[in-house]
């Protein structure tokens, strides 16, 4: 027994004629005949009897009908389920990511791969960089996303490498200059990130070998905070380009090239061990396409 055999059953009960049925298949009637001989020989009973050159239902094709709907209908769910899957439709995601990038840009990215896709559930899980680093061993997600450097056997990671940009207060008199350096920003008012982040120790060095004065008036967490303090007026700050470009947009922050370059770099987190799936491969597509704008140009 075969799925064309049941096939071919419903609609010889629907149209009530072999030859009506032959053309909503798409086959010959010699066919459509063959298939319901077959049929009828492995089930051990017949399901149709001629009667005044039309054929009738027996009652035992009438009872078995419903059964057969059921199971054509499963058998076109699972069609259908096997298509969304391979089409890349169908299915969830999680998703552990430190907040930077979880805030704005990964809704965003999100927002957009489910567009085309409604039977796609995605979970976000915003977690600090080092708590993304200790659900690997347990491998909680699909896709992690964290700030490097990261040195566990149980991840697979793909660097992302970035060039912060400076962010000033809408109308500063820096805004002049194309290119922000250390000298620029000498005695100017500044949010940095906490100490133990990398950018912190790379602008210090920075300051002090160009014998600018770094004057840092407020410590915060993330890059957005550092852009907050800017679009109210109060600080510079040297940023990471995706948070950059979300407050120049939404909030009239004004953006500079700094040089010398501070270097930020996240890492792509896959579970070794764990295939991943043609739907989480999809959406790192689309996220390195949305962010493949603010990476760093490779070295000649």
């Amino acid at each position: 027994m075969n799925v064309r055999q049941l096939e071919c059953f419903r609609a010889v009960m629907v149209t009530g004629t072999m030859t009506r049925a032959a053309a909503i298949l798409g086959i010959s009637q010699p066919a459509v005949s063959n298939l319901i001989a077959g049929l009828e020989h492995e089930i051990g009973f017949a399901l149709f009897k001629r009667r005044k050159g039309r054929l009738s239902p027996t009652p035992e094709a009438s009872y078995l009908y419903d059964e057969v709907e059921r199971t054509l209908g499963s058998f076109d769910r699972f069609t259908q389920t096997a298509r969304q899957i391979r089409t890349r439709s169908v299915g969830s995601l999680v998703i552990a990511s430190y907040p930077g990038i979880a805030i704005n840009f990964l809704p965003m990215v999100a927002s957009e791969f489910m567009a085309g896709r409604p039977n796609v559930r995605v979970r976000l899980l915003s977690r600090s960089s080092h708590v993304v680093r200790e659900l690997i061993p347990a491998q909680q997600f699909d896709i992690g996303i964290a700030e490097l450097p990261i040195d566990h056997p149980g991840v697979t990671t793909e660097p992302l490498t970035f060039e912060c940009l400076c962010a000033l207060p809408s109308g500063h008199a820096l805004t002049a200059r194309d290119v922000i350096t250390p000298q620029d920003l000498d005695g100017v008012p500044f949010a940095a990130l906490f100490r133990e982040h990398m950018t912190y120790f790379q602008l210090a060095r920075l300051f002090a070998e160009h014998k600018a004065r770094w004057n840092v008036v407020a410590e915060t967490q993330f890059f957005a905070s550092c852009c907050a303090f800017a679009a109210f007026g109060a600080c510079a700050a040297i940023v990471d380009p995706y948070t950059a470009d979300f407050y120049a947009s939404a909030r009239g922050v004004a953006l500079r090239r700094f040089d010398p370059p501070v270097i930020y770099e996240i890492g792509l987190l896959t579970p070794v061990g764990r295939v991943r799936s043609r739907l989480a491969d999809a959406f790192i597509d689309v996220l390195k396409e949305k962010i493949g704008p603010y990476l760093r140009p490779a070295p000649a």
